[in-house]
C-alpha cells in the first residue's frame, strides 16, 4: 500500500505516555511500556492513517485484545507479550492504548489481528471481508472488523460506518432533545395548575388581609387616642416632678447646712475631749510619778528598818510555812495524796488562772502523752496548742508551752494570741527551760505550772510557782 515498515515486529513503542502504579502485575505492564526510538514511516497522503469515531476505536481495541492471546508467541509484539497474560477486561482497559499503538505502527501485526477477528466474527467476518456491508449489523461492529481485515473498500466501509454513528448520534440527541421539550412542557402545564391554585389562596389571603388592615386601622386610632391621653398625663407628670425636685433640693440644702454645722460641733467637741484627754494623761503621769516616789521612800524605810531591827530576808510566805507544819502533822499519806488529788482539779487551775497577770507554763508532751497518746506527735501539738489559744482567748493570761526538741520541728500551726511556743535547745531538756523560765518572772507574778513531772513540780514550787497535774489541764481542755 505504498508504506514503508522499518521493522516487522518492533520491540518498542513510542505512543504509550501513561503512568501506572509499580506493584504486582502492574509493575510487568510498566516493564513491558518501556520508551523505544519512533518508527518514521513514509506514508503517501492517501494511504494516511483514518480518525475513527470514538465508539469503532474503542471497538477496534476490544476486538484486538481479544484476539490478541489466540496469536502463536512468536507473531506477538515484544511489547505486548507480557500483556498477552493479563485478563480480558484488564487488558483492554490497562493495555488498549499499546495495542492501538501497536496496530497503527505494525500493519504485519494488524493484519494477524484482523485474520483472527474475521475468524471469530464468523459470517459477519467474512462478508466484510468480501467487502460487503449487511444491512441489519452493527456499523460499528462493521468498521471496527473492516478497520483491522483492510479488504478492499474499507475506507468506504468506515466512511459509511462514521455516517451512520453519527446518525445514531443525532437521532438520539433529537430525541433526548424531544424528550427534554415534552418534560418541559409537562413542567409547565403542572406550573400553570399550581400557579392557579397558588393564584386562589393568594385571592383568599388578600381578603383576609384587607379585613385585618380594617381592625388594625381601628386598633390604631385607639392606640392614638390612648398615646395622647398618656402624653398628656405624662407633662402633668413631669411638672409634678418638677416641683417636687425644687422642694427636694431646697430640703437637702438645708440638710447640708445642717451637717455642716453639726460637724463643727463635733470638731469642736473631739478637740475639747483631746485637751481633756491629753490633761488625764498629763494628771496620771504626775499621779504615776508621786506613786513611784512613795513605793520608793516606803521600801527604803523598810530596808532601813531591817536593817535596824537586824532582820533576814524571808524566803517564805506565812503560807509556806503552814504548809511545812501540816506536813510534819500526822497523817502526812493522807494530806499527800489530796494535795495530788487538789492539783488534778480543773477548778482549781481556773482558780488561779483568774488571778491577775498568771503566767500558765505547760509542760508539752508531759501534757499529750496522757491526754492524746493515740495520735503521732504532730497531731499532739496541734491539739494541745489550739486548746491552750481557747484557754488564753477565756482568761487573758499569757501561755507558754515548751517541747523537748534540739531544733524547731516544721508543720506548727501558727500560734494563737498570748501562746508562745518553745523548744528545749540540743543538750537541755524542757524540765530545765520550764525552770529557767520560773526563775526568770519577777518576784510576786502569779506562775502556773502544768507538769505530772514530780521532780518539775518540786522545782517549780522552790521558785513560788503553782504547781498543777496534766490530768487538771486535760479535763480543763476536755470541758472547754
Amino acid at each position: 500500500m505504498g508504506t514503508t515498515i522499518p521493522d516487522p515486529v518492533p520491540e518498542k513503542i513510542t505512543s504509550w505516555n501513561g503512568r501506572l502504579p509499580s506493584t504486582g502485575w502492574e509493575n510487568e505492564f510498566m516493564s513491558a511500556l518501556e520508551p523505544f526510538p519512533e518508527a518514521t514511516p513514509e506514508v503517501a497522503a492517501d494511504d494516511a492513517e483514518p480518525t475513527l469515531p470514538e465508539p469503532v476505536r474503542q471497538r477496534v481495541t476490544a476486538l484486538a485484545a481479544a484476539a490478541l492471546p489466540a496469536l502463536p508467541g512468536e507473531e506477538v509484539p515484544v511489547v505486548l507479550r507480557k500483556m498477552a497474560r493479563f485478563a480480558p477486561n484488564r487488558r483492554a482497559r490497562l493495555a488498549g492504548t499499546a495495542i492501538a499503538a501497536q496496530l497503527t505502527s505494525d500493519p504485519l501485526f494488524r493484519q494477524r489481528i484482523g485474520r483472527r477477528v474475521v475468524e471469530d466474527a464468523g459470517d459477519l467476518g467474512a462478508a466484510v471481508a468480501a467487502g460487503m456491508a449487511p444491512a441489519a449489523a452493527d456499523p460499528v461492529e462493521i468498521a471496527a472488523i473492516a478497520y483491522l481485515s483492510r479488504p478492499d473498500g474499507w475506507r468506504d466501509l468506515l466512511a459509511d460506518a462514521g455516517a451512520a454513528v453519527r446518525a445514531e448520534v443525532d437521532s438520539a440527541a433529537v430525541a433526548e432533545q424531544v424528550r427534554d421539550a415534552e418534560q418541559r412542557a409537562a413542567r409547565a402545564e403542572h406550573d400553570r395548575a399550581v400557579a392557579k391554585v397558588e393564584a386562589d389562596k393568594l385571592r383568599d389571603e388578600l381578603a383576609r388581609v384587607r379585613e385585618e388592615m380594617g381592625q388594625l386601622r381601628e386598633e390604631h386610632r385607639a392606640t392614638a387616642r390612648a398615646l395622647r391621653e398618656a402624653q398628656a398625663a405624662q407633662k402633668r407628670a413631669s411638672d409634678l416632678l418638677s416641683t417636687e425636685k425644687g422642694r427636694q433640693a431646697r430640703v437637702t440644702t438645708d440638710h447640708e447646712t445642717e451637717v455642716r454645722r453639726l460637724r463643727s460641733r463635733l470638731a469642736d467637741a473631739e478637740a475639747a475631749a483631746a485637751t481633756g484627754r491629753a490633761a488625764a494623761k498629763e494628771a496620771r503621769a504626775a499621779d504615776d510619778a508621786r506613786l513611784w516616789l512613795l513605793l520608793e521612800t516606803i521600801g527604803q524605810a523598810a530596808s532601813g528598818l531591817r536593817r535596824e531591827l537586824a532582820l533576814g530576808p524571808s524566803d517564805k510566805l506565812p503560807a509556806d510555812y503552814v504548809a511545812d507544819v501540816a506536813a510534819e502533822r500526822p497523817g502526812t499519806p493522807e494530806r499527800s495524796r489530796a494535795r495530788a488529788q487538789d492539783t488534778d482539779d480543773p477548778a482549781r487551775l481556773d482558780q488561779l488562772l483568774a488571778l491577775p497577770r498568771a503566767h500558765l507554763i505547760v509542760d508539752g508532751y508531759n501534757v499529750t502523752k496522757r491526754g492524746f497518746a493515740e495520735m503521732s506527735l504532730e497531731q499532739q501539738r496541734k491539739r494541745l496548742i489550739t486548746g491552750l489559744g481557747g484557754i488564753a482567748a477565756q482568761t487573758g493570761d499569757e501561755v507558754t508551752v515548751v517541747f523537748d526538741g534540739a531544733e524547731r520541728v516544721h508543720g506548727l500551726p501558727p500560734a494563737p494570741r498570748n501562746v508562745r511556743v518553745l523548744f528545749s535547745k540540743k543538750g537541755d531538756t524542757a524540765d530545765e527551760l520550764i525552770r529557767q523560765l520560773v526563775r526568770g518572772e519577777p518576784s510576786g507574778r502569779p506562775i502556773v505550772v502544768v507538769s505530772s513531772d514530780r521532780e518539775v513540780a518540786d522545782g517549780v514550787r522552790r521558785h513560788g510557782a503553782y504547781p498543777m497535774g496534766a490530768d487538771s489541764l486535760i479535763r480543763r481542755l476536755s470541758r472547754s
